[in-house]
């Protein structure tokens, strides 16, 4: 199943090199993604509940599901170094702009980025550097409200079986709230959304919360965000 974000994301998409992609949304939300983490996983040996149950002898494990241009994992690992991420992505082309990040920021803490179709089992594409119940953090920005609903199936059971107990699942995007969305551009966004693909749409947060409860994972907080998006946690039981 293709689950690029490339058709709704390219819009404004600036290429420094012939690999390594720019967009300035992922830009422009990237702060406010790295409040939440941080509250979590704060840098330099603070302590969290998130952290109480880290083996501080080795690196936090985070698996990021489509990473999209990879701007987010290398501004991520350089304000969170006790984090080992492994990134992902579906699109080829977004594969070679993580890599080329990656080379670009000389960071040291982030893993080649891996082929993931998130819709499949967890089993045929995990990658080598993950077990199961080995991930301290999941993360997935922008993705379930610009594919099918079968994606955020397979994300939800990706972290059931890929997270240790009491891990965290952080997943970032515009959602509606008891089948409300709002406010109305929202509900435009959402409206052109769907007329791209009948499959697209914002999703309602009960609905992700029942997916999650039936994959051992409670809904921990909701945090509104920047421009009308969210940012739910959730932790696994």
């Amino acid at each position: 199943m293709n689950i690029s974000k490339r058709n709704y994301m390219d819009v404004g998409a600036v290429a420094r090199d012939s690999s390594m992609i720019m967009f300035p949304a992922a830009d422009r939300n990237k702060e406010a993604i790295l409040d939440v983490l941080e509250k979590y996983f704060p840098p330099k040996g603070g302590v969290s509940p998130a952290t109480e149950n880290v083996n501080k002898e080795l690196p936090v494990q985070a698996l990021e599901i489509s990473s999209g241009t990879g701007q987010h994992v290398i501004y991520f690992a350089s304000h969170l170094p006790q984090i080992l991420w492994q990134p992902s992505e579906y699109d080829k082309d977004y594969i070679k702009s993580i890599s080329a990040h990656i080379k670009h920021s000389g960071v040291t803490n982030v893993l080649p980025p891996v082929q993931v179709d998130i819709s499949q089992p967890v089993e045929d594409w995990m990658p080598s550097t993950i077990t199961l119940n080995s991930c301290d953090l999941l993360l997935n920005v922008n993705l379930i409200h610009i594919s099918p609903w079968q994606c955020a199936i397979g994300l939800m059971k990706a972290a059931g079986k890929l997270l240790k107990k009491e891990g965290f699942l952080f997943m970032y995007g515009p959602m509606s709230v008891h089948g409300v969305i709002s406010p109305e551009s929202n509900v435009r966004f959402d409206r052109s959304l769907r007329s791209q693909n009948s499959s697209w749409g914002l999703r309602d947060i009960d609905d992700i919360e029942s997916l999650a409860t039936e994959n051992q994972l409670k809904l921990h907080q909701v945090v509104d965000m920047p421009a009308n998006n969210k940012t739910l946690v959730f932790v696994k039981q």
